[in-house]
């Protein structure tokens, strides 16, 4: 009987589209394009699937973390951008999630402005990566890829 290739679902939020040409002093000059060409090649060398997903909108990604949960997927790594600081329904959504979750941000949040140190997933989280730049979801793949192949 063969084993089921584990499935991880990278999530991004409003503006991280717009990578590589919004404030690049901040958030590097990689495109999210190549950042997840990146990943997918290191997630098939760890043996591990990987999806992606963007959206704007905060409904869209609710209603994605909904589709996750009723699909069992094994890990998450998401950057909310913005909605860190401002999104209950976010956060409500991802109580949902039993598989382990990273929370990933280029930038490092406790070190800019007041109102981005405070992020509604960070107690809710299995982990958190702030200010690696585009190398925390290097990061949070390899952790994600450990966790689940280990369980």
């Amino acid at each position: 009987m063969t084993q089921k290739t584990k499935k991880i679902q990278a999530i991004n939020g409003p503006n991280l589209n717009m990578l590589g040409k919004r404030e690049p002093e901040i958030y590097g000059s990689l495109t999210l394009d190549e950042i997840n060409k990146d990943l997918a090649q290191k997630a098939l060398k760890l043996g591990v699937d990987i999806v992606f997903f963007q959206s704007n909108h905060e409904g869209a990604i609710v209603d994605k973390i909904h589709e996750m949960f009723e699909d069992n997927i094994d890990g998450i790594m998401i950057n909310p951008g913005a909605f860190t600081h401002t999104s209950v329904a976010l956060r409500d959504a991802m109580l949902l999630m039993s598989c382990p979750v990273i929370e990933i941000h280029l930038s490092n949040i406790h070190k800019r402005e007041a109102f981005r140190h405070k992020s509604l997933l960070a107690d809710i989280v299995t982990g958190q990566i702030t200010g690696c730049g585009p190398y925390g979801y290097t990061m949070a793949l390899n952790a994600l890829a450990n966790m689940i192949n280990e369980s």
